[in-house]
């Protein structure tokens, strides 16, 4: 049994009502989560230039080879045990993450310790920016109306980089990025039109 054996349908917390229909569901890819979420390959370079450094300064000071090598093994063994946790970090987001798009909303189900279930409504958009990774993947960040806040660090690290002050909830290191945002501009639309009869000017856009 896994904490998500509960759900009546992957990634929902109840049956989908009469009319509703999944369109999409995805999930961060590890690998990408790691690399653009947790910045593994960041702190990668910063430890290597540590060691470059911390060698070269030891070295210096012409002791033997065994001295040498035992000087650096703290920054090494830092390296392997931070960079291990980042890995498993991404791993564990990955895993208790899944993404669904249905023609009336966006649903984001995440949360290692503590998972939770967020519904965001299509009238609840106003825009959507993707950002696609040279990897294949990309994130799709929304913006929601003024009225509609969420907390940064609550949906961290399924929410846009560095947007504090109106934080915008982020599908992460999706894969095929480009039509999940057709996608999702389709079904937000459609729906508008559905509810009111008149188009939306809602529409995600790519930087």
């Amino acid at each position: 049994m896994n904490e998500h054996e509960f759900e009546p349908v992957p990634g929902l917390p109840a049956v989908l009502p009469q009319g509703e229909q999944i369109l999409w569901q995805g999930a961060p890819a590890r690998k990408a989560l790691a690399r653009h979420a947790f910045h593994v390959r960041g702190v990668s370079l910063y430890f290597a230039a540590l060691l470059v450094w911390q060698g070269l300064d030891d070295g210096t000071g012409g002791g033997a080879a065994g001295q040498w090598l035992a000087a650096l093994m703290p920054t090494l063994i830092g390296a392997v045990i931070g960079l291990a946790i980042l890995h498993l970090l991404a791993w564990l987001n990955a895993r208790s993450t899944l993404y669904t798009l249905t023609n009336r909303r966006l649903v984001m189900r995440f949360g290692v310790a503590i998972p939770m279930t967020v519904n965001i409504p299509f009238s609840k958009l106003e825009a959507a920016n993707l950002r696609e990774h040279g990897d294949g993947t990309g994130d799709l960040a929304l913006t929601l109306g003024a009225n509609s806040r969420i907390s940064y660090l609550v949906f961290w690290p399924h929410v846009r980089p560095w947007h504090f002050g109106r934080a915008q909830p982020t599908l992460r290191a999706i894969g095929d990025p480009q039509r999940v945002a057709a996608l999702l501009r389709e079904a937000a639309m459609g729906s508008s039109m559905e509810s009111d009869g008149t188009p939306s000017r809602w529409a995600p856009s790519t930087p």
